[in-house]
C-alpha cells in the first residue's frame, strides 16, 4: 500500500494556501502529502549586471531546507559558509522552470526572487517548490498590476512539476521519500500547461531503463500534471 492509500498513478493529497505570509509580494504554502514548502516572491527594481540597460527583467530562486524538515537534524548550510551542490542544482532548476513561463521583456527591468523553504520533507521538494513558486510568482505580478506598474501580465503559461519513479518495472507517480530512496529509476518532469516539456531529469538508480519505460513515465506524468495545474488555477482565481 502506498502512502495516503493511493494507487500507482495517483498524486498525494495536494493543497495550495496562497497569501501565507504578510510582507512578501506573493506567497504560497504547498502541502503535497507530508512535503510542505513555503514559497515567497520578492520584487526589486533592479536586475543582475548582465541584464543592465537591456530592458529585460529576471526571475531567480533560492532553496533551503529547515534543519528539522527531515527525520534527523541537518546542519544549516549558512554555518558552513557555502551551499551544497544539491542546493545549487535545485535552485537553478526552480529558476529555469519559472523563467520558462514569463515574458522577461514585458516584466521590465526588475527582479522577482522566489524563496523556497522546505518546512517538512517527504520527497519531491523541488517539484513542490516549482508548483508553489509559480503561484507566488503570479501573485507578485498581480501586485505590480494592482499598483499600475504593469499594464499587462507577463505570465505566458502556467508551469508545474511532478516526480515519477519505477520499481520492479512498475511506474509510480509522485514519489514520497521511502519510494524515492528505494526505486530503480527516478525522474522529474516540468511542464507548461500546453504540455510542452521544460525540464526532464532521469536517473537510473539501480537498473537501466528502456525507451519504452521512459515513454510510459512521460505519458503518466502528462496525464497527472493537470491536477496540479487545476489546483494552481483554483487558488489564483479566488
Amino acid at each position: 500500500m502506498r502512502s495516503h492509500k493511493r494507487d500507482n498513478h495517483s498524486l498525494r493529497p495536494i493543497e495550495f494556501i496562497p497569501h501565507f505570509t504578510k510582507h512578501a509580494e506573493g506567497s504560497c504554502l504547498i502541502k503535497m502529502g507530508d512535503t510542505w514548502v513555503l514559497t515567497t516572491a520578492s520584487i526589486e527594481d533592479r536586475v543582475p549586471p548582465f541584464l543592465d540597460k537591456q530592458g529585460s527583467g529576471w526571475v531567480t530562486a533560492e532553496y533551503s531546507m529547515l534543519p528539522r524538515s527531515t527525520h534527523t537534524r541537518t546542519r544549516r548550510e549558512a554555518t558552513s559558509g557555502k551551499q551544497s551542490g544539491r542546493t545549487q542544482e535545485i535552485q537553478r532548476l526552480i529558476g529555469r522552470s519559472l523563467r520558462s513561463c514569463i515574458d522577461l521583456k514585458l516584466l521590465g527591468e526588475r527582479t522577482i526572487t522566489i524563496d523556497c523553504d522546505v518546512l517538512q520533507a517527504d520527497g519531491g521538494t523541488r517539484m513542490a517548490s516549482i508548483n508553489a513558486g509559480f503561484v507566488s510568482l503570479v501573485l507578485a505580478v498581480k501586485s505590480l498590476q494592482k499598483k499600475g506598474k504593469l499594464a499587462h501580465s507577463p505570465v505566458k503559461n502556467a508551469v508545474a512539476g511532478i516526480s515519477l519513479g519505477m520499481k520492479n518495472n512498475t511506474v509510480l507517480v509522485d514519489l514520497d521519500y521511502q519510494e524515492d530512496s528505494t526505486c530503480d529509476v527516478d525522474m522529474n518532469f516540468v511542464f507548461l500547461d500546453n504540455k510542452k516539456i521544460v525540464e526532464m531529469q532521469g536517473t537510473s538508480e539501480r537498473a537501466p531503463f528502456s525507451s519504452e519505460h521512459a515513454s510510459s513515465m512521460i505519458k503518466n506524468a502528462m496525464e497527472t500534471i493537470d491536477q496540479i495545474f487545476q489546483g494552481q488555477q483554483k487558488v489564483l482565481s479566488e
